[in-house]
C-alpha cells in the first residue's frame, strides 16, 4: 500500500514588524499512512523579511495552505523520506544482532 502523507502547520510565531503579526517561524508536522501504520516527525521552518517574495499576506487572511508553501520543498520531502523510514521500519522491523555466549564457556 503507497503511503499518503500529510503536512500541517502546528504553530507559528510573529513579530510585529515590518509588518504587524510578521511570521517568521512555522512549526510543522509530516504524517505518513500506510494501512495500519502511522509515524509523523515535526519540522519548522524560519523566514527573514528579506527574503519576501510578493506582497505581504495579512496574519489573518493566511491559510495553512499558503504558509506550507512557504516550506522549502527540499524540506517536505526529507521529512517525507524520514516518515517513511519510520514506517518500513514498523513493517519489517530491523534485525539486531544478540550478545552470545562464547562457544568455549566461561
Amino acid at each position: 500500500m503507497a503511503t499518503i502523507f500529510t503536512t500541517r502547520i502546528t504553530a507559528m510565531y510573529t513579530l510585529q514588524q515590518p509588518d504587524p503579526n510578521y511570521v517568521v517561524n512555522a512549526i510543522w508536522e509530516v504524517t505518513g499512512v500506510d494501512g495500519a501504520n502511522t509515524a509523523s516527525i515535526g519540522g519548522n521552518t524560519q523566514f527573514n523579511s528579506a527574503d519576501q517574495e510578493g506582497a505581504f499576506i495579512p496574519y489573518a487572511s493566511l491559510t495553512e495552505a499558503t504558509v506550507i508553501g512557504w516550506i522549502p520543498e527540499s524540506a517536505i520531502t526529507s521529512a517525507q523520506q524520514c516518515v517513511q523510514g519510520q514506517i518500513d521500519s514498523l513493517i519489517t522491523p530491523p534485525v539486531s544482532p544478540a550478545n552470545t555466549p562464547l562457544p568455549w564457556g566461561a
